[in-house]
């Protein structure tokens, strides 16, 4: 059994409390789905009750830090060296038509002098299925009590890929058919389940070989990018220079596998 570090204790007990009541919502918006009046606010209320018991529970636990947050945007901390990253209902679509993909996430991002940074422990939760994700610099990922690591598959015609799809109001339909077209041609198969951070999490089990997304946001993506590489995995932008932690195009996978999905993805 895997024992987890205080502070990523911390981080467990956090998202396990957030979960409570957000598993009661969501039984409650599987009722909704029958009701004219429909789950659209109350889902937005969950999220806002989500991201506030963690930054509670957070800040508490660690008094100083930054926090980053989907709903409440960033918060500055006396201590400038660290910040959590959080998205407090990742597959918020999927929650609100009662489908039990969905996660709470967070990561922790730490500075270093010269301005640099890197994400040193993340866990990604989802509670329906109790799929507890987590990892933390130097020391592995793991899924529950056991560690994982990502698939050996070598050959792109093998591998099963992850990705995302601009929703309305968002830009880049043009690219993701574009990508898709690409890709498509060269795999054995396509997913879009809809949560980010569960699609780093598998890449890091190895249920998928590979994922990549254009136009996310640093809380989508902060604890994935751990995951992976503390599994055996590689993650970078899509083209040759950028940062994947800004989540503005984002490629995951084992070594094999990125290579080749990143020159059919920078070609189309």
């Amino acid at each position: 059994m895997a024992l987890a570090s205080a502070l990523l204790t911390v981080m467990m007990d956090a998202v396990r409390k957030t979960a409570r009541p957000m598993l009661r919502d969501f039984g409650e918006v599987s009722q909704l789905q029958v009701s004219r009046k429909g789950p659209g606010d109350f889902v937005s209320a969950a999220d806002i009750k989500a991201e506030e018991t963690l930054f509670e529970l957070l800040t508490k636990a660690r008094p100083g830090y930054g926090f980053l947050g989907e709903e409440r945007g960033m918060i500055e901390g006396s201590d400038k060296s660290h910040r959590w990253i959080v998205d407090p209902i990742d597959g918020t679509t999927n929650f609100l038509h009662a489908m039990p993909h969905f996660a709470i996430t967070v990561g922790l991002e730490r500075y270093a002098p010269d301005g640099s940074s890197e994400i040193v422990a993340g866990v990604t939760y989802n509670p329906v299925m109790n799929e507890m994700f987590w990892a933390e610099k130097g020391k592995g990922c793991y899924l529950n009590d056991g560690r994982i690591r990502v698939a050996g598959r070598r050959d792109l015609s093998e591998s099963l890929i992850a990705t995302g799809l601009p929703f309305i109001g968002k830009t880049g339909h043009a690219q993701a058919i574009k990508d898709i077209h690409a890709v498509g041609q060269r795999v054995a198969g396509i997913r879009r389940l809809g949560s980010a951070a569960l699609d780093f999490a598998w890449v890091a089990a190895g249920r998928y070989d590979a994922y990549y997304e254009r136009n996310l946001n640093p809380w989508d993506v902060a604890a994935g990018i751990l995951f992976v590489t503390e599994a055996g995995g590689i993650v970078t932008s899509i083209d040759i220079d950028g940062d994947p932690k800004n989540g503005k195009q984002i490629l995951a996978g084992n070594t094999d596998i990125h290579g080749a999905l990143r020159k059919v993805l920078q070609a189309s």
